[in-house]
């Protein structure tokens, strides 16, 4: 039985630092994207704006390259064990993200995540154009968590969300529980509840505590 979902965000939250950071190490344009997400993190560029220059960077590399590329993306502890305790409470993992959707593919085949958004890059005769294909902001992050809740036939209140950044403050406001997982102080500011660690099983006593009360108040 399906009694919710737990949506997770990946830069800051299962990555300690960013996605699009390590891919631009491993692409060789790093200092272009320091500067890209700066610029994001301080609010003077849209994430539309952002994808649009973190784009270019990829230009002739293909989507086989990339996911062998994510074989050395850092990330926090207690990934996978997170995702197995939510499954076995009925709560189904989703991935809300505004990283590349090869990123979240990844980390969906890796994990075991029920699916994930993010920006799509374009791909032409198999290689990367360096141009967006499709975009995704932080609203539609939250719309999507909120499509998602439909289609499993649970109210988002009942969902929970876990993440760290400006773009996760919209779905906070949208589900039962938000998490603020090493995040910034808007991000903290926006959730019910804070906590921060390098192992992804931290936020786990307060999912424990969240449906625990759920349930006694169903009673």
């Amino acid at each position: 039985m399906i009694r919710g979902a737990v949506f997770f965000d990946v830069d800051g939250t299962l990555t300690p630092a960013s996605s699009g950071q390590h891919l631009a190490e491993v692409l060789g344009h790093a200092k272009v994207i320091q500067e890209v997400q700066a610029g994001y993190g301080a609010g003077t560029l849209s994430s539309q704006e952002a994808a649009v220059l973190e784009a270019r960077g990829w230009a002739r590399r293909t989507p086989m390259e990339v996911r062998g590329f994510l074989e050395s993306l850092p990330l926090v502890d207690g990934i996978a064990e997170t995702v197995l305790w939510c499954r076995r409470r009925g709560l189904t993992p989703v991935l809300t993200t505004l990283a590349w959707d090869v990123v979240g593919a990844h980390l969906c085949d890796r994990f075991g995540f029920d699916r994930a958004c993010g920006p799509r890059l374009e791909l032409i005769d198999g290689r990367y154009s360096g141009e967006v294909a499709e975009q995704l902001d932080e609203l539609g992050k939250r719309d999507f968590a909120v499509s998602v809740a439909a289609e499993l036939g649970v109210d988002p209140k009942r969902c929970a969300a876990v993440g760290d950044g400006r773009s996760d403050v919209p779905l906070f406001a949208a589900v039962g529980l938000a998490i603020a997982f090493n995040a910034t102080p808007a991000a903290r500011a926006a959730a019910h509840i804070s906590v921060d660690g390098t192992d992804l099983r931290a936020v786990l006593p307060l999912l424990g505590a969240w449906l625990n009360a759920a349930h006694t108040s169903r009673e």
